[in-house]
């Protein structure tokens, strides 16, 4: 290369030089039920925006997991990664924020207002932000918030910053204009999964990954009152999963896996022809894969599922029990009977299933139902079931009031939900995660 050809590339236009996204997934305040786990897994949803990203052109992309960040990374005083050594070492123009989780958003609004410090263009997105804290995000270090879906959204909307065209184009997302909030218009739900690549889990650095996420069906239509995972159910072909396990085992030597489904076994006819499929994977490839999945009670009542399920290497079910006491159940809309519901357990057991069981601790009544119960009376009902059910791993969270689900709106009309200017985010956990055990 001579003098000249240097010369032009040291010349190049910010358009015309790669640029690059971090996305990170901020810390949690405090040991909590996902503190263990959270050392060898990551979340499913920021790999997926990396990945997508990565493959625009002109863009790079990479993942900081703060919950799992083990590997070589600089850390500051606290232990925690160092953003300016970070940036130092490898710029980001652009980063994100995944807000999946409401007890972490403290920390996301300090780490958005210390790289809007910098001057880096600062997004965030996931279940955590709706219509009621649109405005307090934006105004706390926050340049763009991503709505719903974002793998779509996202590549449109980093096109926009690049180019410098108006973003107000871009559907399915919200910024301040003015000191006024602009909206645009909401983005179609997915239903062409083609349109995606394979999440990418090399992006995600200084990470230890033993237990490797999996997504395929997307919604749920239980409409829990508690729960911001909602929607329509939308399931690609079986292949769309399998191509994920195939290629995370390949390329990372892989073997355990959670379905991050909220309700595997939606469409019975394809999660059977799913099963198959890793099975005969497996005796092809002569591994054996342990793979967790998220499921319902009711799902004990079809023996060709479970034995499907078996011989496809799923060795963990998680199940939300919710409540072991009736009048809990009722309120929730559950529609069993603590009995049935041991009865159930029990069929997964004798299948060969470890059965992992979520709960909620307190729910509130609705409005009209004159029903109380002590603390203690409560623990021994929860202790008995735990006892008598034989469940393997437990996981029993407050009923917290997530934003934008029926039971904050209901609270909130009660007057029964202390005010954020006294407790802030820092004191919520959602309930509609789930705290995934494995045995490595």
């Amino acid at each position: 290369m001579n003098d000249a050809d240097i010369a032009g590339v040291a010349d190049k236009t910010a358009s015309e030089r790669r640029s690059r996204f971090r996305i990170i997934i901020p810390a949690f305040p405090a040991f909590n039920v996902y503190s263990r786990i959270a050392r060898v897994t990551t979340a499913l949803g920021p790999v997926c925006i990396a990945t997508v990203v990565n493959k625009m052109e002109g863009w790079d992309a990479e993942v900081i997991d703060e919950n799992n960040y083990r590997r070589f990374g600089p850390r500051d005083v606290m232990g925690r990664p160092d953003y300016d050594a970070l940036q130092l070492l490898r710029p980001a123009d652009v980063v994100g924020f995944y807000g999946g989780l409401t007890s972490t958003i403290p920390r996301l609004y300090e780490l958005a207002a210390s790289f809007k410090k910098r001057g880096v263009i600062t997004v965030a997105g996931g279940q955590h932000f709706s219509a009621d804290n649109i405005k307090e995000a934006l105004t706390n270090g926050l340049d763009f918030l991503v709505l719903g879906e974002g793998e779509l959204a996202v590549r449109e909307l980093l096109h926009a910053i690049r180019e410098k065209t108006d973003p107000a184009r871009v559907a399915g997302v919200a910024f301040l204009r003015n000191d006024q909030v602009v909206e645009t218009a909401r983005r179609e739900l997915l239903t062409d999964f083609d349109l995606l690549p394979c999440p990418n889990f090399s992006l995600v650095r200084y990470a230890k990954l033993k237990l490797f996420p999996i997504g395929w069906v997307r919604g749920c239509g239980m409409n829990c009152e508690f729960c911001t995972v909602k929607g329509k159910v939308r399931c690609p072909a079986p292949e769309y999963a399998m191509e994920q396990v195939a290629t995370h085992l390949e390329q990372h030597n892989a073997r355990h896996f959670f379905i991050v489904d909220d309700l595997f076994g939606q469409h019975r006819k394809e999660a059977l022809r799913f099963c198959q499929m890793l099975c005969e994977y497996q005796r092809a490839v002569r591994t054996r894969l342990d793979i967790t999945v998220q499921i319902r009670l009711d799902k004990s009542k079809d023996p060709e599922l479970l034995h499907a399920m078996r011989g496809a290497g799923v060795n963990t079910v998680a199940i939300g029990f919710e409540s072991p006491i009736p009048e809990e159940l009722e309120a929730m809309n559950k529609r069993l009977r603590p009995e049935d519901m041991l009865a159930m357990t029990r069929i997964f057991h004798k299948a060969g299933f470890l059965v992992h069981g979520m709960f909620i601790f307190g729910y509130p009544m609705p409005e009209g139902i004159a029903w109380s119960m002590s603390a203690k009376e409560r623990v021994k009902r929860f202790r008995k079931f735990v006892k008598d059910a034989g469940i393997d791993t437990v996981q029993i969270l407050l009923p917290v009031p997530l934003p934008g689900t029926e039971l904050t709106e209901r609270l909130n009309r009660r007057n029964r939900v202390f005010p954020r200017s006294q407790i802030g985010w820092s004191t919520t956990t959602g309930i509609s995660r789930c705290s995934t055990p494995i045995r490595l």
